[in-house]
């Protein structure tokens, strides 16, 4: 019997689930973040009374727009076509075409999890992958699941079944939690500091803490009582144990963040695309389709190198979690590791050597820095220090664009082009023709000077993705590699 077709005016209104009450107060608390300093500065002046009272006011402000939120946001759910209808004032009647969409992902915050509720957010392509189409913030898991079946049915994608199987199946890549760990080793992170710098410049005067301001470590001194001789007779040894404590607190914070975004990570194959799954707190469900993805960027550094280890991102049409065209698909990977995700791509490596660029990328940089030598040299006769730090940062710029000139080069084959570069943060770039939007060739006045000439080339989508650059190429050379690419896709 063949299924009665139901347009989305015509499907039953649906509400997100009650229970998305509870867990969206957080965003709607996140929301009024600007009151927090205002309560903080009433308490911390002594008007207690007054902070309880603007809190309260805000938590009641949250709930009520939270509530009315709610009530004024519901979606139908057709054959072929989901609706959404949301706004209090100005009302908003959003319908999506089901064979419009590209991606449907399932994400589930803490508290989400614990209620068994779900995130659905829809991409359609239409914007170019800077935003999703629409998004159901607070549905029941099941439903969730169901709801994204039935997207992939409309769109003759994998059956309802197919879930089951790709649980059974062996995955493309995975982590376990020892390669999660070591992952975070190498995503050393300072983000604890970024983190208190933004507390003291907001709240710093308000309570008396400011470790930035060296009054505040005096002060800390001075009341520190035996264990102020100690530091002041060990100043070299404390300054050591800082350092170590500073390099501790890096690798604690790089681990943590690691872990809370890939612990589990999976990544399987689907019938049209990579399904990839990961998180501790917050569990993300994310299908990337195959045709969306433009470029396959591989990256390591000199450390995680030299122990055989790499990150695969693929950049695509479709954003990710966080608003990025770049897609984490392997977030430390050997090279055997990263062979099958890029062979259901259909990508190969070119064949034949790389090419390297030109020594002017080292000596057009030496003249860009010219102008300040004469500042260092001053500094050097007046302050001594100060100019022995300038000089000596100077020297390793230089031998850091020398370095990565060493390693910059690429290679042309007849379907994918090749670019490498970088020195601490290295980076290969693996680009199908067929995906190049735009050639273009970029000078100023030192390269013309030198008679080198910049490649960029342009891909669909967003700013974050949408260029890459062969620097520094003989103009002649230049012009070869320019007509070689435009051949490719005109």
């Amino acid at each position: 019997m063949s299924e009665v077709a139901l347009s989305a005016d015509e499907a039953p209104p649906e509400r997100l689930h009650p229970l998305m009450l509870v867990s969206g107060l957080g965003g709607s608390l996140r929301g009024v973040a600007g009151g927090y300093a205002g309560i903080g500065y009433l308490a911390a002046t002594g008007r207690l009374d007054t902070a309880l009272i603007l809190g309260a006011l805000l938590l009641v402000g949250a709930v009520v727009s939270l509530l009315v939120y709610w009530r004024r946001f519901t979606f139908r759910v057709g054959t072929d076509e989901l609706r959404i209808d949301s706004g209090l004032i100005s009302r908003t009647h959003r319908s999506i075409p089901f064979d419009r969409v590209q991606d449907v992902d399932i994400t589930q915050g803490p508290l989400q999890r614990l209620l068994g509720l779900a995130s659905v957010t829809f991409d359609t392509g239409a914007s170019g992958g800077s935003k999703e189409e629409g998004a159901l913030n607070g549905i029941a898991l099941a439903r969730a699941h169901a709801l994204r079946d039935h997207v992939r049915a409309r769109r003759g994608a994998e059956p309802a079944t197919t879930a089951a199987l790709e649980e059974q199946a062996r995955p493309l890549f995975a982590m376990g939690l020892k390669r999660v760990l070591t992952a975070g080793v190498f995503n050393f992170s300072l983000a604890i500091f970024a983190g208190l710098f933004g507390l003291t410049q907001t709240m710093g005067d308000v309570i008396g803490f400011d470790p930035f301001e060296r009054r505040f470590w005096i002060d800390l001194l001075a009341n520190a009582g035996p264990l102020t001789g100690f530091v002041q007779d060990h100043r070299f040894g404390a300054a050591f144990a800082g350092l170590a404590l500073l390099i501790l607190l890096g690798l604690a914070t790089g681990i943590a963040r690691t872990l809370a975004r890939d612990f589990r990570f999976r990544l399987d194959r689907t019938g049209t695309g990579l399904r990839r799954r990961r998180g501790l707190l917050t569990l993300t469900d994310v299908t990337l389709p195959l045709r969306r993805v433009q470029a396959a960027l591989i990256l390591t550094g000199p450390v995680r190198e030299r122990f055989g280890w790499r990150e695969l991102k693929l950049q695509s049409l479709a954003q990710d979690q966080g608003g990025s065209g770049d897609h984490q698909v392997a977030p430390l990977a050997r090279d055997e590791e990263l062979q099958p995700i890029l062979a259901e791509l259909g990508w190969r490596f070119p064949e034949g050597p790389l090419q390297p660029v030109s020594k002017a990328y080292v000596w057009t940089f030496c003249l860009l820095l010219l102008p300040v030598l004469p500042i260092a040299l001053v500094q050097a006769a007046v302050l001594p220090p100060l100019g022995a730090f300038t000089l000596a940062a100077l020297g390793l710029l230089v031998i850091a664009r020398w370095l990565g000139w060493r390693r910059t080069a690429y290679a042309l084959g007849d379907e994918q082009l090749l670019v490498r570069g970088g020195w601490w943060r290295r980076r290969t770039l693996l680009l199908p023709l067929r995906n190049v939007q735009s050639v273009d060739l970029a000078e100023n006045f030192i390269d013309r000077r030198f008679g080198i000439v910049g490649i960029r080339i342009g891909l669909a989508g967003g700013s974050g993705f949408s260029a890459h650059s062969i620097p520094a190429l003989p103009r002649e050379k230049a012009s070869q590699v320019r007509a070689a690419l435009l051949s490719r896709f005109l």
